[in-house]
C-alpha cells in the first residue's frame, strides 16, 4: 500500500494508476473496519469504532495534505492515516489489541481504544523531529469537539511563523504555509466548542480547513434532533466571507462523488494555504455501513429505505461504479483488487495479533516453569500446581492473567523458602510492566521540570519596593526579548495590558499577535496555546480569573494533560496557562477550586506562587523546560510591594520545591497563595502567647515537595495544621494525604494533623463575605490555639 500521490502533470496512465491506487487504499481501509468488527466480536479486541463509509473524502484530504500540515481529527480518519502512509494494517490492528509497543502500535502504544490516530512530532528522546519534513496528526481523544480548541492553534501558529519576524522557524514551519485540517462528525457539531472554534478562527483568519463528515446520525439520533435545518453548511453561511467583511469559504460537496471531492479539497487548500482564510467543507451523503461501533447494529434505528439508500450510494460503490463507467477499470480488474485487500488485511492482522499475543506466551511460560519450582518444596504443591496448569492452559494470556496468579501463589507460600524468588520475579515483573502503562503523564526528557534548579533573584542596594505588577511586566519584556517565539493572549491582555497591568506597554512594544486581546472564549484560548505549542512555538494563554478556568477545564483535563501520556512521549505542548485567582469579591471573582483543578489536570503542573516575583520566576523556569503548566497568581497582590530584581527573565523559582518563610518549634503550618499572609499575620500572634509555628510555603501543587522538606518540619514540631482556602475536603486533602501518607508524617505526630479550609459554598460578596467565608487570621489562630489547648491544657487555657 502506498499513501495518495498528486502530480501536477501527469499522462493518463499516471492518473489511472494514481485513482486504482487510491481505490485499492480505501478498500483496504474497509477491509480493516470489517474484520476489525468481527475481531470485537470474538473478544480478541475489546472494542471498536471504524472509519467505514468515510473512505473517499479522506483520499481527497489526503492528496491535498502536505508535508508540514497538521490534522486534528476524530476517530473515523483510518483511510486519511492510510494514504498519508502513516498508518500500515498491522498498525491498524496492533491499535485495536491494544499493542503496548510503540514500534508496533505508533498512535498510542496501546493506551488509546483503536481508531485514535497520531503521528511522532518527537524522538526517543524527547527531541522536535523536522516536522515540515513529515505529514502531521496531533493526537486524538474521545470526546466530541473536543478536537475543535487544539486545531484554532495549530492553524494560528502558521500565521505566527508568517507575520512575526526573528523566529527560528527550522524544523517547524516554512513561512506559514501549512494548513491545519479538522474533522468532524455532523452530530458533534452540537457541541458548544464546534461553534466556539468556528467563530473564533473566523475572527482570527487563520489557515483551517475544517471537513464536517455527514452520515445524519449521531450514533442512534437523526440530524432533526442535532442541526437548525438538519444543515450545518446552511446554517453556517452567515460565515461567509464576502466585500462585507472576512470570513469562511464555505464548500459543500457529495461524500461519494469522487471528482468533485478531489476538486473541492484542491480550490479549499489553496484558499487557506495562500491567502490565510479559513474553509469549511460540509461532506454530505455519507454513510455509517456497520454503524456507530461495536457496541451496537444501525439496524435497530435505520429504516429498509435508508439501509437500501446507504448500501447505494456507498461512497466505496460509487467509487467503483465511477471506476468502471469512466472506463478506468474493469469490474474484473476491481474483483481482483478487492480479493487482493482482503489477503492482505488477513495477513496484517494475524501478524499484528502474533506479534501482540507472543510477549505475553512467553511471559506465561516463565511463571508457569518458576511455580512449578516453588511447588516442588511447597506445602501447598497440590494447589500450586493446579494454579499453574490453569493458567499454562490459557491458550491467549494477558498480563492481567500472569500477574494475577503470581499474587496469589505468593500468599501461599509466605513462610516457605521459595517466597523470596517468587516475590522477586512480582517485583521485577512489575517493574517491566507497569511502565507500559504509566510512563510519560509528565516529561522524561532532558529538559523535565525535575531538571531545573532554582536562580535567585538579586538586587541592586538602593533598590526600591515597587507595585508588584511591575515585577511582572518588566520580566515579561524580559522573556519577549529573549525568546522570540513566545507570546501571550487572552481578555483585556493586549490593549490595556491586562486588567492588573502586569502587561502594560507590551503590546505596543512587541506587536498585536505577540501580545493579543481575544473573545470570551476560554475554551479556545486553551485551544490556540496548545495547538501552537505543538508546531514549536511558546504560548502563554491568560484566562482572566481562575474561576474562569472551569470554562477551559475539560480541554486541559482531556488534552492538554494527557498528550505526552497518551502519545507514550512522541507528542508535547509545553503551554504556559496564566490566570489569577484566591481572594477578591464575590461568588464568581474569588472562588479557589483548586482540589476540582489538581485532580483534574494530572499531567500539568499547578504552580501556586505567594507574590509576583514568585511567580515571575516560575515563567522563567518552564520557558526553559518541555512541559505545560497553570500557574496561578494572587489577585489581590499586584498592587503589594516588591523590590525589582536586576536579573529579570534570569531568576527561576524552583518547581516541586517547598519554602521555609518561618522558623517555628511548635507546630508546621503549611499552605500556600494568598492565604500566606494571613497565616504570617496570625503566627506573629501566636507568638504574643508562646506559641512558636514554623510556616511553609508549599509553591508547588503538581508536583508536590520532591524533597519532602515538609515530613521534616513536622518531625521537630510533631503538629501539623493545613489551610486552604479550598472547600473543605479539597485542596487540603491533597495536601494531607501527601504529607501524612506519602512522607510518612504519621510517625511524628503528637497531635491529630488537622486542615482548616472554607466554607463549603461559594465566596459571598464583600469584605465581610470574605470574613464569613474563608479562614481569617482568627480562624488559624484559634485553629492553633485549639490544638496547643488539647496537647497542654495547663499552659493554654481554652479561649471558649
Amino acid at each position: 500500500m502506498t499513501e495518495t500521490q498528486t502530480k501536477v502533470e501527469i499522462t493518463f496512465e499516471d492518473f489511472k494508476a494514481e485513482v486504482l491506487n487510491d481505490y485499492k487504499i480505501a478498500t483496504i481501509s474497509r477491509e480493516c473496519s470489517l474484520l476489525g468488527r468481527r475481531e470485537v466480536l470474538t473478544g480478541k479486541a475489546k472494542f471498536g469504532i471504524f472509519g467505514d463509509g468515510k473512505e473517499v473524502p479522506q483520499l481527497a484530504l489526503a492528496k491535498a495534505f502536505k508535508n508540514g500540515d497538521f490534522r486534528s481529527g476524530y476517530y473515523r480518519d483510518q483511510t486519511f492515516m492510510m494514504a498519508i502512509g502513516a498508518m500500515t494494517i498491522e498498525q491498524f490492528f496492533a491499535g485495536l489489541y491494544g499493542h503496548t509497543d510503540i514500534n508496533f502500535d505508533p498512535m498510542s502504544a496501546g493506551r488509546q481504544m483503536g481508531g485514535h490516530f497520531a503521528t511522532h512530532s518527537l524522538d526517543e528522546n524527547g527531541n522536535w523531529n523536522n516536522l515540515t519534513q513529515q505529514k502531521n496528526s496531533s493526537a486524538d481523544i474521545s470526546p466530541t469537539a473536543g478536537q475543535m480548541p487544539r486545531l484554532l492553534g495549530l492553524a494560528q501558529a502558521s500565521k505566527i511563523y508568517r507575520n512575526v519576524a526573528g523566529i527560528d522557524q527550522t524544523n517547524f514551519s516554512e513561512n506559514g504555509n501549512e494548513i491545519a485540517w479538522g474533522t468532524i462528525g455532523n452530530a458533534s457539531t452540537s457541541e458548544g466548542l464546534f461553534f466556539e472554534t468556528i467563530n473564533a478562527a473566523g475572527v482570527l483568519q487563520v489557515p483551517m480547513v475544517m471537513s464536517v463528515w455527514d452520515d445524519e446520525y449521531g450514533i442512534s439520533v437523526h440530524a432533526r434532533y442535532q442541526t437548525t435545518k438538519e444543515n450545518i453548511s446552511e446554517i453556517l453561511k452567515g460565515f461567509q466571507r464576502d466585500e462585507k467583511g472576512n470570513g469562511y469559504e464555505i464548500l459543500a460537496v457529495k461524500g461519494w462523488d469522487y471528482p468533485a471531492l478531489v476538486s473541492t479539497y484542491e480550490k479549499a487548500a489553496a484558499i487557506a494555504r495562500e491567502e490565510h482564510v479559513p474553509v469549511l467543507i460540509h461532506v454530505q451523503e455519507l454513510t455509517q455501513p456497520q454503524g456507530h461501533s461495536t457496541s451496537g447494529s444501525h439496524e435497530r434505528y435505520k429504516n429498509a429505505e435508508r439501509l437500501a439508500w446507504e448500501a447505494e450510494f456507498d461512497c466505496l460503490a460509487q467509487m467503483r461504479l465511477w471506476l468502471i463507467e469512466n472506463n478506468l477499470a474493469t469490474a474484473e480488474e476491481l474483483d481482483d483488487l478487492d480479493n487482493q485487500a482482503k489477503k492482505d488485511v488477513l495477513e496484517g492482522k494475524k501478524a499484528a495479533w502474533i506479534a501482540f499475543v507472543t510477549p505475553m506466551k512467553d511471559e506465561q511460560k516463565e511463571l508457569v516453569a518458576l511455580l512449578n519450582s516453588v511447588a516442588s518444596s511447597s506445602e501447598n504443591k497440590i494447589f500450586i500446581e493446579k494454579i499453574a496448569n490453569d493458567l499454562a492452559a490459557i491458550k491467549e494470556p494477558i498480563r492481567k492473567d500472569i500477574l494475577t496468579t503470581a499474587r496469589k501463589v505468593l500468599r501461599m507460600v509466605i513462610n516457605e523458602t521459595g517466597k523470596s524468588e517468587l516475590a522477586t520475579w512480582i517485583t521485577n515483573y512489575t517493574a517491566k510492566i507497569q511502565p507500559k502503562f504509566s510512563s510519560h503523564l509528565f516529561s522524561e526528557s532532558a529538559k523535565s521540570v525535575l531538571t531545573s534548579a532554582e536562580v535567585l533573584p538579586t538586587y541592586d542596594a538602593s533598590a526600591e519596593d515597587v507595585d508588584a505588577r511591575l515585577v511582572l511586566r518588566d520580566n515579561f519584556d524580559a522573556i519577549f526579548t529573549k525568546y522570540p517565539e513566545t507570546l501571550i493572549f487572552g481578555e483585556d491582555s493586549g490593549n490595556i495590558g491586562d486588567v492588573n497591568q502586569g502587561l502594560e506597554g507590551m503590546q505596543e512594544k512587541y506587536g498585536e499577535l505577540r501580545v493579543a486581546d481575544v473573545g470570551i472564549r476560554e475554551a479556545t484560548i486553551l485551544g490556540q496555546g496548545i495547538g501552537m505549542a505543538m508546531r514549536g512555538l511558546r504560548p502563554i494563554a491568560e484566562i482572566q480569573y481562575l474561576d474562569y478556568l472551569l470554562y477551559a477545564i475539560q480541554i486541559m483535563s482531556d488534552d492538554l494533560a494527557t498528550l505526552q501520556y497518551r502519545t507514550a512521549g512522541r507528542q508535547k505542548a509545553p503551554l504556559i496557562i496564566r490566570t489569577r485567582g484566591h481572594r477578591l469579591e464575590g461568588v464568581w471573582h474569588s472562588g479557589s477550586p483548586m482540589g476540582m483543578i489538581i485532580n483534574a489536570i494530572r499531567g500539568i503542573h499547578v504552580l501556586v506562587p505567594r507574590n509576583m516575583t514568585k511567580a515571575a520566576g516560575f515563567y522563567n523556569t518552564l520557558l526553559e523546560k518541555d512541559e505545560p503548566a497553570l500557574v496561578v497568581e494572587c489577585l489581590n497582590g499586584y498592587r503589594l510591594k516588591e523590590k525589582m530584581p536586576t536579573n529579570l527573565g534570569e531568576f527561576k523559582t524552583p518547581i516541586g520545591v517547598v519554602e521555609t518563610i518561618k522558623s517555628g518549634t511548635d507546630i508546621t503550618l503549611v499552605s500556600y497563595g494568598s492565604t500566606l499572609r494571613l497565616v504570617e499575620q496570625a503566627a506573629n500572634e501566636l507568638e504574643a502567647v508562646g506559641i512558636s509555628a514554623e510556616i511553609i510555603d508549599i509553591q508547588s501543587l503538581l508536583p508536590f515537595d520532591l524533597n519532602q522538606d515538609i515530613v521534616k518540619s513536622v518531625a521537630k514540631t510533631n503538629r501539623l495544621l493545613v489551610i486552604d482556602e479550598d472547600v473543605p475536603g479539597g485542596a487540603s486533602a491533597y495536601i494531607l494525604q501527601e504529607i501524612v501518607e506519602v512522607q510518612k508524617g504519621y510517625n511524628y505526630l503528637d497531635s491529630a494533623p488537622q486542615t482548616l479550609a472554607s466554607k463549603p459554598h461559594r465566596p459571598a460578596y464583600g469584605t465581610d463575605g470574605d470574613y464569613f467565608s474563608k479562614p481569617s487570621v482568627e480562624d488559624i489562630f484559634e485553629k492553633v490555639y485549639a490544638i496547643m489547648h488539647e496537647a497542654n491544657p495547663a499552659k493554654y487555657k481554652s479561649l471558649y
